[in-house]
């Protein structure tokens, strides 16, 4: 006797009812699977969304320049910085004036500098900047405004304020106007940027920004006093046209500073030249690979609680032996019980994966609670993991199936 598939699901989850406790242990198994796979893959879009946000916040299309080479981590990756170079306000003058395709271009001076107000103090980030530097790097005041002309052409000791230097000296109060001091000089605050957070690189809030040549030349004249006489920068920003026309960009200015440098033909370099896409693509391919790490650490726990399905089938098998005999005996067909047993397994493992979606979605917007980044649920992770569940639940009910399709009715019968 054969009967179709709707019946066979109706036996099959009748027999998952009639042992309760021992299908809830196996389906532990295939939960805890499921729901790490799409936990992590959840948490990895996530930090792959967080990072490409962090990069594009900071502007698009930009180079970085800076002094000395950049020592690559394993791979290729970015390292580390290393170098007694330096880049000069000349050289950030001599690449604006003679590379094309560049829509906005900054520079900045940065050091340390002790903040005080009243009897609150704050140690941070002090970088010297042109007007410029809020466009290029797409960071404005939420009160107040930015660095002007007017500012570094005067070298006014006016000071902007990020977010977290505004929290230490100024929690209660309104800090346009006032004045604080920075390495016991007095400057006029002017503006507070709006919050960036925390990334990667640390709080990006804790810093204060100065016009440029005030920094250079009254703030930290000593440590950005070149030995030619020009004034020192840390940093040139470079915002291209598109994306397109960058490794134009960097090849000519490349030209240019070696030029400037004086260096050998066979020289290397004594200056960087960093690119947003390129260090979006290495972080992203590090993200990748990762994310499909853990995914495949999480996977392994679906094999165990595949394993989990193929030991309850069997012994489910072995329980119904003589209903299997029962059923050949009046007609059923070997192809109809081996269908009947798939099934089983494989309604068996989608149970366990519907819990699993649950669980693992829970468990992804639940680290959201505790981390700078949101999770990313992806309808290709649930509909993987759906798949997932149905794939382990036919290939490990397989064998119980066919054990219990080839078993002889007589014998069957006289089973005890």
């Amino acid at each position: 006797m054969n009967i179709g598939i709707a019946e066979a699901i109706g036996l099959a989850l009748r027999a998952i009812g009639a042992n309760r406790l021992r299908a809830f242990l196996t389906l532990i198994g295939i939960s805890i699977g499921i729901s790490a796979v799409i936990a992590l893959l959840s948490i990895g879009t996530g930090v792959q969304d967080y990072i490409n946000n962090q990069f594009t916040s900071a502007g698009t299309n930009l180079l970085g320049i800076v002094p000395g080479r950049i020592q690559r981590g394993p791979g290729g990756g970015p390292g580390s910085f290393g170098s007694s170079a330096f880049l000069t306000l000349g050289d950030y003058r001599a690449v604006v004036a003679n590379v094309s395709n560049i829509e906005a271009h900054a520079a900045d001076f940065t050091s340390t500098g002790n903040f005080a107000y009243e009897s609150r103090t704050s140690q941070v980030q002090v970088s010297g900047v042109t007007p410029s530097f809020s466009q290029v790097r797409n960071w404005r005041p939420s009160i107040g405004r930015f660095i002007e002309e007017a500012d570094n052409t005067s070298r006014s000791r006016v000071v902007v304020l990020g977010q977290t230097v505004r929290k230490d000296l100024f929690p209660e109060e309104d800090p346009i106007g006032k004045q604080v001091k920075i390495n016991g000089l007095p400057f006029r605050v002017i503006g507070v940027m709006e919050e960036k957070g925390a990334s990667f690189l640390g709080d990006q809030d804790a810093i204060a920004f100065i016009p440029l040549s005030t920094a250079q030349e009254r703030l930290f004249p000593q440590l950005a006093q070149a030995q030619t006489g020009d004034r020192i920068v840390s940093t040139i920003y470079l915002q291209v046209t598109s994306d397109a026309v960058r490794p134009q960009v960097e090849a000519d200015v490349r030209e240019i500073l070696r030029e400037r440098h004086r260096l050998a033909p066979d020289d290397e370099d004594d200056f960087s030249i960093i690119s947003q896409t390129e260090l979006l693509e290495t972080f992203g391919a590090v993200t990748s690979v990762l994310t499909l790490f853990l995914g495949a650490i999480a996977a392994i726990s679906l094999l165990v609680g595949g394993i989990g399905i193929m030991n309850i089938m069997l012994v489910s098998v072995t329980e119904r032996t003589r209903e299997i005999g029962l059923r050949k005996a009046i007609g059923a067909t070997p192809a109809a019980i081996q269908g009947q047993f798939l099934i089983e397994a494989v309604v068996l493992s989608m149970i366990g994966g519907l819990f699993g979606i649950l669980l693992g979605v829970g468990l992804a917007l639940g680290v959201t609670r505790f981390v700078d980044f949101d999770a990313i649920v992806q309808p290709q992770a649930v509909v993987l993991a759906v798949g997932f569940s149905a794939a382990v639940g036919l290939f490990f009910g397989l064998y119980p199936a066919r054990r219990a399709s080839k078993l002889n009715p007589i014998e069957a019968l006289r089973f005890e």
